[in-house]
């Protein structure tokens, strides 16, 4: 009934946090949210029509543990894989959306989610809509090794054809947005967009301190950090989201959409 906040400590009533979208009211921290609930607070109600539903991960190097893990997985989520794709409205503008959810092996990409990801930006080009994906991966899936690694390539020359056919792809990146996925997909949005405090690059500042022996200025690898150093086109906090989404999808296909 109650969570503490991570970041300013105060108690919040659950019930509470969801009304605000999941966002402290006390310091503005935003709390990770499950694929579900994210496509609740972006689209418009009732427009969500899923894709691939049935598309699952393999074990392709016969990795010790993974099935299991997968499992596991699957029946702590209620999800399939680390992503959910479809098509629906916001604010009645026609979209194709993809959205990962943390919860599952930390978003990690292996061969299935990236040729979600890859169908959705196929679909996208075939109906001539928008593309908007909500980011958040811990990077490739390590149990599927370099069949993992090659969704970097897929994925990214995916996004490509959408820029070759002239269609807009908004990428919105969320805590956390790292690994092979913050290296491909993640940051070649025509638009792209996070989250206030989100984490994104793509190795931790624990490792790269460790590597420079330096220590990296305050904010390193937050979204804000990134906006300053033009690395990202604005930070979004959630309460506009669906607002700033839909104003930068009616400027791109027009009002007669």
């Amino acid at each position: 009934m109650w969570i503490k906040c991570p970041r300013c400590g105060e108690i919040l009533y659950n019930k509470d946090i969801v009304k605000n979208l999941k966002v402290c009211r006390k310091c503005g921290y935003h709390f990770r949210l499950t694929a579900e609930e994210r496509l609740a607070f972006t689209l418009d109600e009732g427009s969500f029509v899923e894709y691939d539903s049935r598309l699952v991960a393999d074990n392709p190097l016969n990795f010790p543990g993974y099935p299991e893990k997968l499992a596991e997985a699957r029946q702590t989520t209620g999800l399939s894989e680390a992503v959910v794709t479809g098509e629906g409205t916001i604010l009645g503008y026609r979209v194709v959306i993809g959205v990962m959810d943390s919860r599952f092996i930390m978003a990690s990409m292996g061969a299935a989610v990236g040729e979600k990801i890859t169908r959705a930006a196929e679909r996208a080009c075939e109906r001539r809509l928008p593309l908007v994906l909500f980011v958040a991966s811990g990077g490739a899936r390590m149990q599927e090794g370099m069949v993992a690694l090659m969704q970097m390539a897929k994925t990214a020359a995916a996004v490509k054809h959408l820029d070759a056919a002239g269609l807009l792809y908004i990428s919105v990146l969320t805590d956390p947005t790292t690994g092979g996925v913050s290296a491909s997909f993640a940051m070649l949005g025509d638009i792209i967009l996070a989250e206030p405090g989100a984490l994104i690059g793509f190795t931790g500042p624990r490792v790269i301190e460790q590597t420079i022996k330096q220590k990296l200025p305050d904010g390193f690898q937050r979204a804000e950090f990134l906006q300053q150093h033009g690395m990202i086109d604005l930070v979004v906090p959630r309460a506009r989201m669906r607002e700033i989404l839909g104003r930068i999808v009616m400027l791109h296909v027009g009002e007669g959409n």
